[in-house]
């Protein structure tokens, strides 16, 4: 079931409508990057000021360009680490239209369903990001101290993390949030092992981009294949 839903979503990764929710997803995250990158240089450097007097040395004005640029090169260091999640987060308020693509190629005669509200759609994309982003840094820890063991903390660790959420917001467009809770603790260890084998690719440059759109193709089918066979209640 996890590989046919896999080979799915790969085979239509040439939908004009995946196309369009990449590069949107793409160009939001680098911008939010550049965003943040810009304000945390301007904030370490309001902080230093344009000079600082130390013991001895005296009045020192370059103090404030070397935090400045630190604070820059710390966050292009980090960003190989939030990229993705940044990605993953804000390609999940994109869902709907991978979604649909998926259902109208897939699983036609579907009835229809409302939208997501754009103010349910900015919450579950924060909510998402800030756990996506806080766990992977605590992750970093382990990292160190298990480093032979660091693929497999991070694999297991987005595996799990990217597929709660994309079960979940799948599951919600069909079934509703209540429903979709149920559905993920009671197949979470197919759900999980699916979200390992997308978090894979996360360590691929490039091909870690197309990890957001293809986890949120194979989590559609993923849903509607666990549900064809799942009791009703």
């Amino acid at each position: 079931m996890i590989l046919s839903s896999i080979l799915d979503a790969i085979g239509q990764l040439s939908d004009p409508r995946f196309r369009r929710v990449f590069w949107t997803g793409v160009a939001m995250s680098l911008a939010l990057l550049i965003a943040a990158s810009t304000g945390l240089v301007w904030f370490f450097g309001w902080l230093v000021g344009d000079s600082v007097s130390l013991p001895i040395f005296g009045e020192v004005r370059w103090i404030d360009d070397v935090v400045s640029w630190g604070s820059a090169l710390l966050l292009m260091v980090l960003s190989v680490f939030l990229m993705i999640p940044v990605a993953s987060a804000i390609t999940s308020m994109l869902l709907d239209t991978v979604a649909d693509a998926v259902e109208d190629l897939h699983y036609p005669g579907l009835p229809p369903i409302d939208a997501v509200p754009w103010g349910d759609a900015l919450r579950d994309t924060v909510g998402f990001l800030g756990v996506l982003v806080g766990a992977n840094l605590l992750a970093l820890v382990l990292y160190v101290i298990f480093a032979p063991a660091a693929p497999f903390i991070f694999w297991g660790l987005n595996g799990f993390l990217l597929g709660r959420e994309y079960f979940t917001l799948a599951a919600i467009r069909r079934v509703g949030r209540v429903r979709a809770k149920e559905l993920r603790r009671r197949h979470m260890t197919t759900i999980w092992i699916a979200g390992t084998v997308m978090a894979v690719p996360l360590t691929v440059p490039l091909l870690n981009l197309v990890v957001p759109i293809l986890g949120a193709a194979t989590f559609t089918h993923l849903f509607h294949r666990l549900t064809s066979r799942a009791p009703a209640g």
